[in-house]
């Protein structure tokens, strides 16, 4: 693939910001002042959940046509129909090493450290009512037939409103493809997207400046509501979950950025307002337009970024597979349920399949679970109602995760492509580039 051509560096010298306009800085004082209003007047905090809710509204309204116009802009000024699938097939084959490598490390950290054997509960006093309809959810087109079916929309303006980023990336890479071959009339086509994909980005930019309203209400309802004195309890598992998930961005991402000739803290430094904003919404998707803006930015070829984050918000979810392997033992653990390797074996197997197609979003990780447990009967899923108080304090940990490792599989497969500039990567985590706009 022909390296990919992106302005020049040095287009004219960055204009330093006060400290209090960055997004960061303002996202992070949302979040602590979210955080004293939920501790000190719970009441009034859960009544700021549509603050939350409302500004991840907002993102969810752009992300369809980012997706789209970033992935047929890509595709149709390629040409070269022949990368698609070279992309496709090397963010792929990322994802499935990655991903079971994740679980992978949630079930050895469960066997070594065992969070859950201080519990000792009796299955039979568990309230089974309080997960049924997280059970029912995850039954709800659990088969391989239906997810594949799930991701053809019923119609192509269906796409832009069923929520379902398969559906839009299947529709988009269709369009890219077709408007690729069209030849010289689709040359009028695809400047208008581009101009278009300009204002929509403008848009993005515009609806990020609610980010610190929607992190200040959806931290100061999840302190509101579930208080910091649920994690007393449990605080064995969510402090093995956050250790765990710690030690596979830092040593397992870490190398992988290392070996492909980029620092992993210079990247997490630069999203550092996103991953903010993930933390206090609980939830990957509230960033993905403006990481996806992000990294085609710092070097990153735009056809890479459109189909490699989409896609990997559905496949290369890290964090919620740790989560999967580390809790669902945890529950077997803590019910005294022994299971044996081969069972393991299976728990593993199960969960490769149902964590696929999950989705960024808050409570997600949770059904996943459910789905998995559904298939190991040796393990209660009733038990789920032991981890249903921290859930939401574990989500957060689960959407960062997935949020960094997209973030790196991005900019790997942008290197084995050949497209990554790194000049320009180091120019953009290190505030050498004009603000945009």
């Amino acid at each position: 693939m022909a390296k990919i051509a992106h302005p020049p560096v040095a287009e004219a010298p960055p204009r330093s910001l006060p400290w209090w306009r960055h997004l960061y800085v303002q996202v992070l004082v949302a979040i602590a002042a979210g955080a004293l209003l939920g501790h000190f007047v719970p009441d009034v905090a859960q009544t700021l959940k549509p603050l939350g809710d409302g500004f991840i509204k907002l993102v969810k309204m752009v992300i369809a046509p980012v997706i789209f116009l970033t992935i047929v802009t890509g595709i149709a000024g390629m040409r070269d129909l022949g990368a698609v699938g070279r992309v496709a097939a090397k963010a792929f084959a990322y994802f499935l090493t990655f991903s079971t490598l994740a679980l992978i490390v949630g079930l050895i950290v469960a066997n070594t450290i065992r969070p859950g054997d201080a519990l000792r509960v009796d299955p039979a006093t568990l309230d089974a009512g309080a997960v049924s309809r997280y059970a029912e959810a995850a039954h709800h087109g659990s088969t391989l037939a239906e997810f594949l079916l799930g991701v053809i929309p019923d119609t192509a303006l269906g796409a832009f409103t069923s929520g379902n980023i398969l559906q839009v990336l299947l529709l988009a890479v269709l369009f890219g493809i077709a408007l690729a071959l069209t030849g010289a009339k689709g040359d009028r086509v695809l400047t208008v997207l581009e101009d278009l994909s300009t204002i929509i980005f403008r848009l993005v930019a515009i609806v990020m400046r609610a980010a610190p309203i929607g992190a200040f209400g959806a931290m100061a309802f999840t302190i509101g509501a579930y208080g910091i004195g649920a994690l007393a309890g449990l605080a064995g598992l969510v402090a093995t979950f956050y250790l765990t998930s710690l030690l596979f961005v830092v040593v397992v991402l870490g190398t992988v950025a290392r070996v492909a000739g980029f620092s992993l803290w210079d990247l997490v430094r630069y999203l550092r307002a996103e991953l903010l904003l993930v933390l206090g919404t609980s939830s990957s998707e509230s960033a993905l337009p403006s990481l996806m803006e992000k990294l085609e930015r710092a070097g990153c070829p735009k056809q890479v970024v459109g189909l490699v984050v989409p896609t990997g918000y559905s496949f290369n979810l890290d964090g919620t597979n740790i989560y999967m392997t580390l809790a669902a033992l945890f529950i077997a653990q803590a019910t005294g349920v022994e299971l044996s390797w081969g069972e393991q074996a299976l728990l593993l197997g199960v969960a490769m399949l149902s964590s696929k197609g999950a989705a960024g979003v808050t409570g997600a990780g949770f059904i996943t679970l459910a789905a998995t447990l559904s298939i190991v009967p040796s393990v209660p899923i009733a038990g789920m109602a032991l981890i249903l108080g921290v859930d939401r304090f574990m989500s957060e940990c689960r959407s960062l995760t997935n949020f960094i490792g997209n973030a790196v599989a991005t900019v790997v497969v942008s290197r084995w492509e050949g497209g990554f500039d790194k000049g320009r990567f180091h120019a953009a985590t290190h505030g050498e580039l004009p603000p945009q706009g």
